[in-house]
């Protein structure tokens, strides 16, 4: 589903270059759930947001479902990135003046799916979560584990075929952050691919392999 043939990303600074990643190749097989460890500035982060198309410069090749990222214009990139991948944030990144519903219903209009369906789409995923009662609410009047929820509901609405999530239970208590990590499993269960960056042992535990970085450096 994914092969990575010597990614590297690299900042130029005053005395020199600094490899925030360097030489980095795993492949990742559809219907894995892998969690990338390592310490923090080690560049995780960095690589997920590559995966993610939310990074644009880099070096290496990038291939995801046999399409040559790396050779793609910045349209076609985002057309891919559009069709397979959902990303949950840390911080959640609901857009605060928009309803649950409406949060839910963005990934959808991005799509030029009609307005009928995207509603048919919105209902079926708001009872799949059990947040039907909160789709005319705020994020602000959600809890972080509400909001979280929320975002995951986002991430999926699309039935994307890779969700990568970045750190996802980081400010949500232990029994709302198992929560979410149980969901991911059950979501892994029906096929969809997870990739995860996280610092909790416990975490990565929900998933089947784990890839560790140190200074940017896949260890082995």
């Amino acid at each position: 589903m994914i092969t990575l043939r010597g990614i590297e990303k690299v900042y130029p600074l005053k005395g020199g270059v600094f490899y925030a990643l360097r030489n980095i190749n795993p492949t990742i097989n559809e219907g894995e759930f892998v969690s990338i460890m390592s310490p923090s500035g080690s560049g995780k982060s960095t690589l997920l947001h590559i995966l993610g198309r939310h990074d644009s410069v880099w070096g290496g090749e990038y291939t995801l479902h046999g399409e040559a990222v790396h050779q793609l214009d910045k349209k076609k990139r985002f057309e891919l990135q559009k069709k397979h991948i959902g990303f949950v944030f840390q911080s959640y990144y609901l857009l605060d003046d928009l309803t649950v519903y409406e949060n839910l219903e963005i990934p959808l209009s991005y799509r030029d799916i009609p307005k009928k369906e995207r509603e048919s789409v919105v209902c079926d995923v708001l009872d799949r979560f059990g947040i039907v009662g909160k789709k005319d609410l705020y994020p602000s009047q959600l809890s972080g584990g509400q909001q979280q929820l929320v975002g995951v509901a986002r991430a999926l609405i699309a039935k994307p075929s890779l969700i990568l999530a970045d750190e996802p239970t980081g400010n949500l208590h232990s029994d709302q952050g198992r929560e979410i990590m149980t969901l991911f499993k059950k979501l892994n269960g029906e096929g969809t691919t997870i990739i995860q960056v996280t610092h909790s042992q416990e975490n990565s535990t929900y998933g089947s392999r784990v890839i560790r970085l140190a200074d940017g450096l896949l260890m082995g």
